[in-house]
């Protein structure tokens, strides 16, 4: 049996171009393909494939006047009551906690600025990624390090108004410091004159009052050492044939820019990170991913397409807005919507100030003037001609 060629797949699939969706059409083209190197496909089978999948696409389409903002909200809303409201440990890393199920997803929903549990995923360029040791040298050179995590141990002299620190050896090893390198990074903080004992720093500040010993010591105590600004903890992992970076902290903007980093994958769970250094469509596709991996770490399905509509309204005016009083819900055009949200008498007050009018398009707004809602059959809008039909 002679199968249909590569060349007679891609004329057939350029037939449905404007038809389906390109996506579907390049998914299509490669599937049908890959199958006819396996086997030989006929040109009726052919015909039945994409007659299938023209009549699944059709089949899978919104009906003119769904509703579809409030399937969305029921069938994201009804399994979001069965989510749990624990912590759990992220990606099989013991090390780290994330924020998931329920307080995950309204993380997400409500837009916060910083997630309660901001982690990344680096991931690496060859070598890095395949040695051991060069993987864990990169999370050593991310990792923030500061005098707390490098000090035996602190004391204030209140006499002589200096500050000691006692350094650990074995730690400023690890972290391939000595202390007077440290001693110089310290020096960059104004007015103060630093002197290397060993493995001892004393820290005088110019003036001898106890207000700037005291301010100096909170300073040199958040001074970072090394590391990457906002990541506090690392844990390198394997995952498949590669060494990837877990972080607690996440400072995107820094770590795409390293040699070492593949940045065409690596990622963070902060949506407002994503939005500022990557766009407004990069931080819709991460409202649809974290959420979508929320709710299957919880075993509940959803169909994606109700989570890419709330995402599409969240970022529609081309910044990340919450679903609340301060994002869509509360910048609805429609008077009465906003009023039958929260804080009625504010919302009508300030439209009469302003001599806002009120279309009645939306569903809520047409529920409080006792009009047909214009969805289903409420789209329709039936006019006929008055007088004798089809006289003459």
């Amino acid at each position: 049996m002679v199968g249909v060629s590569a060349d007679t797949i891609k004329s057939e699939i350029a037939k449905l171009e404007g038809e389906l969706p390109e996506s579907l059409l390049r998914e299509l083209q490669s599937s049908l393909i890959r199958v006819s190197k396996e086997r030989a496909i006929t040109r009726d089978q052919l015909n039945e494939i994409i007659t299938g999948v023209k009549n699944a696409y059709y089949r899978a389409l919104v009906e003119p006047g769904e509703a579809v903002g409030t399937v969305a909200a029921q069938s994201i809303g009804e399994p979001g009551t069965q989510m749990t409201l624990r912590t759990f440990h992220y990606a099989g890393v013991a090390e780290l906690n994330v924020t998931l199920g329920l307080p995950r997803l309204i993380e997400i929903i409500d837009a916060r600025k910083t997630p309660s549990a901001a982690l990344m995923t680096i991931y690496l360029k060859e070598p890095y990624s395949k040695s051991k040791e060069k993987a864990k040298a990169f999370a050593q050179k991310v990792e923030l390090t500061t005098i707390e995590d490098l000090a035996l141990q602190t004391e204030v002299d209140l006499i002589n108004s200096v500050f000691i620190i006692t350094l650990d050896r074995s730690r400023l090893q690890r972290k391939e410091l000595t202390p007077s390198k440290i001693a110089d990074i310290l020096r960059e903080i104004p007015k103060v004159s630093i002197t290397v004992d060993g493995y001892k720093l004393r820290i005088k500040p110019e003036s001898a009052s106890l207000t700037e010993l005291r301010r100096l010591v909170s300073r040199v105590r958040m001074t970072p050492l090394r590391g990457v600004k906002g990541i506090t903890r690392v844990v390198v992992k394997m995952e498949g044939d590669e060494y990837v970076v877990y972080t607690e902290g996440s400072n995107l903007a820094e770590v795409l820019t390293m040699p070492e980093v593949d940045a065409t994958r690596t990622t963070t769970n902060n949506i407002h990170e994503i939005e500022s250094v990557l766009g407004i469509e990069a931080a819709r596709n991460a409202i649809i991913n974290e959420a979508v991996k929320t709710l299957e770490e919880q075993g509940l399905d959803v169909d994606i397409r109700h989570i890419m509509l709330v995402a599409d309204m969240m970022t529609a005016t081309g910044e990340v807005n919450q679903v609340g009083r301060h994002g869509v819900s509360g910048e609805k055009a429609s008077v009465l919507a906003r009023a039958s949200f929260e804080i009625t008498t504010k919302h009508l007050l300030d439209a009469c100030v302003h001599g806002e009018s009120d279309r009645l398009d939306g569903i809520i707004e047409n529920v409080i003037a006792g009009q047909p809602i214009p969805i289903g059959t409420g789209i329709v809008e039936l006019v006929m001609r008055r007088g004798n039909v089809g006289a003459g």
